[in-house]
């Protein structure tokens, strides 16, 4: 059996999405040099409706192709769809990744949080605390 799946192959070799958007109106950030892998998402929101989403991922071939399958699910759906987005849908939706792996879904599932949270953030707009992580204190890289 292979370590990886052909979807996680893919994805890494052939990344979504990959880039910079200037101007983004939300931007999210996670990682830790310690476990070696950060990611930063960009978003282009319009009339709550996620229109554009770029990446650029440090790390390895799960958490690029996380980060890769991650943006791939939430381009073209609501914020509030994003927002239900979890690292298990995503490492799902790669066919899984090994268990000592899954922590890139749940960076790529943070990143577009915080994204969402600077989106929030910018506008002015209220949100509740608790639905976005404080990856400051988060205990998977430590």
């Amino acid at each position: 059996m292979a370590l990886y799946s052909e979807k996680v192959m893919d994805h890494f070799t052939h990344p979504r999405n990959v880039g910079v958007i200037e101007n983004a109106d939300g931007v999210g950030e996670v990682g830790n040099a310690k476990c070696g892998d950060i990611m930063k998402i960009y978003l282009k929101i319009d009339n709550d409706i996620i229109t554009d989403v770029k990446f650029e991922t440090f790390g390895c071939g799960s958490a690029i192709a996380s980060s890769s399958m991650a943006t791939e699910m939430i381009k073209g759906k609501s914020i509030h769809e994003a927002m239900a987005l979890t690292n298990k849908a995503v490492a799902e939706a790669l066919d899984g990744l090994p268990a000592h792996k899954l922590h890139c879904s749940v960076l790529a599932e943070e990143a577009i949080k915080n994204a969402l949270k600077d989106y929030y953030d910018r506008k002015g707009l209220q949100y509740d605390p608790k639905d976005f992580p404080d990856c400051e204190h988060c205990a998977h890289c430590q």
